[in-house]
């Protein structure tokens, strides 16, 4: 008696069809998500550097000449301050004493 062992050459092109098929679903998917997921971090790092210009302005009385102010100050920002992930660089409107949120292209 002869027993089957392996997979036959069938058996294995469907498993690859199936596995091409998978991953053209879900590559596109986690690279959108992996976007959002950044656009998302530099929102968040927007707020944090907006409500340190407000502590700013609670503590001082008056608003940061520049960005550098509040980036540079370690009380503010301990751990260093908030890169942007796709390594622009955040921009003060000294008008509203706010940084604002940029492009992501």
């Amino acid at each position: 008696m002869r027993s089957k062992r392996g997979f036959t050459l069938v058996e294995l092109l469907v498993v690859v069809l199936i596995l091409g098929a998978l991953a053209a679903i879900a590559i596109p998917r986690i690279s959108q998500s992996a976007e959002k997921a950044k656009i998302n971090a530099c929102k968040t790092n927007v707020d944090l550097i907006n409500s340190q210009i407000e502590l700013h302005y609670a503590n001082e009385g008056k608003w940061p000449e520049d960005l550098d102010d509040i980036l540079s100050n370690e009380s503010y920002f301990p751990d260093g301050p908030p890169e942007c992930p796709f390594g622009k660089k955040y921009i003060y409107r000294e008008a509203r004493h706010r940084v604002i949120e940029h492009t992501h292209e």
